[in-house]
């Protein structure tokens, strides 16, 4: 076998890897290079921007080590082949960028969402925060999502996306917070006292603030109560604090006004059953609920309706036992013994 051929392509691979080694080596220690640049900018950014949020300083030095370490990579492509340019890199990535931005559409949109929101901070962690029907502390603001936990313990991955274009409510953005809460008095009870009872309820309960002050306003003339809104101010505006301050202040409210003989009053509600026959459906002669008196002749009462019909079912009964008393009498013709049929007689023949 001639061996010749095969040994010459050997020869002529070698010779081009020996004329591209030196510049292997220098790609290789020009990414060195730009890997400890890299780690420096980041300890840079780390380093600026410390005192703003954590997680916006983790994601700032993240962001500046990789595009470091992507130029480094394309300086190392360049310098080892020669024909290599960023702009033939870019070229060749055009469609295919295209079709990596559709398919990844909600990713890079959450990814952004996620560096705005660590920008503007309209929340930070370990604050409350309402979102729809989701409630709780923020324990991450990643790229990608926010995890929240929920007051009764479980964890929620909200998309950053929904967080950045929809309204979100932060229940710890304010140093304090204002609680509130409606009281129902009986309308035969005096307003003014009700409202000084409530105030010093409120006031005798620890923790609530003095700037601002509390208040009781009426807020309402309900169907049957007299609706007063107790307003007070709380410092910190934590979930926790929220529901003992409320649960010291109701208890507070309730004992002070029983105490004081104001009546608490609970919804009720009275049901009318009518029939078609007007006779039944009560006393047109007085006023009642919603109805106008009636004047000169007007139907009868349930009552006297229901009175006549129970003499005339009496009158019936009274008649009926009646006939079952009186003796049984038969008619005349009936008393008298009809004669007895004469028999003919027949003559005998001697």
């Amino acid at each position: 076998m001639d061996f010749s051929i095969a040994w010459q392509k050997l020869n002529g691979m070698g010779r081009s890897f020996m004329a591209i080694l030196p510049n292997l080596l220098i790609g290789l220690i020009v990414l060195v290079v730009f890997v400890f640049i890299a780690r420096g900018v980041r300890s840079l950014v780390q380093r600026f921007t410390a005192s703003r949020h954590q997680s916006l300083t983790l994601l700032l030095s993240r962001l500046a080590y990789v595009f470091v370490l992507m130029l480094g990579v394309l300086v190392m492509f360049t310098i080892m082949i020669p024909s290599f340019t960023p702009t033939s890199l870019l070229s060749a990535l055009g469609i295919g960028g295209v079709a990596i931005g559709f398919a990844f559409k909600d990713i890079f949109q959450n990814f952004l969402a996620g560096i705005l929101l660590l920008l503007t901070e309209p929340f930070r962690i370990n604050d409350q925060i309402k979102y729809k029907d989701f409630e709780g502390t923020v324990e991450t603001i990643q790229t990608r999502a926010t995890t929240i936990k929920t007051y009764d313990g479980r964890r929620v991955v909200i998309p950053n996306a929904e967080l950045f274009i929809n309204a979100v409510t932060v229940n710890t953005a304010y140093d304090k917070r204002r609680l509130q809460y409606d009281i129902g008095i009986g309308y035969g009870d005096d307003i003014e006292k009700a409202r000084q009872l409530i105030l010093e309820a409120v006031k005798s309960v620890a923790d609530i603030m003095s700037d601002p002050a509390p208040e009781a306003l009426v807020v309402e003339l309900a169907d049957s109560t007299v609706n007063i809104r107790a307003r007070w101010w709380i410092d910190p505006p934590r979930r926790a604090d929220y529901m003992n301050s409320q649960d010291a202040v109701l208890t507070a409210i309730k004992n002070k006004l029983t105490e004081a003989g104001i009546d608490m009053p609970f919804p009720t509600q009275q049901i009318l059953f009518h029939d078609q026959t007007e006779e039944t459906d009560g006393n047109r002669k007085q006023q009642r609920e919603g109805w106008p008196a009636g004047s000169g002749d007007v139907p009868q009462s349930r009552a006297q309706a229901q009175q006549e019909q129970r003499e005339k079912q009496a009158e019936q009964q009274r008649q009926l036992a009646d006939r079952q008393t009186e003796p049984l009498q038969l008619p005349e013709s009936a008393e008298k013994p009809q004669p007895e049929p004469r028999q003919p007689q027949t003559d005998s023949v001697g």
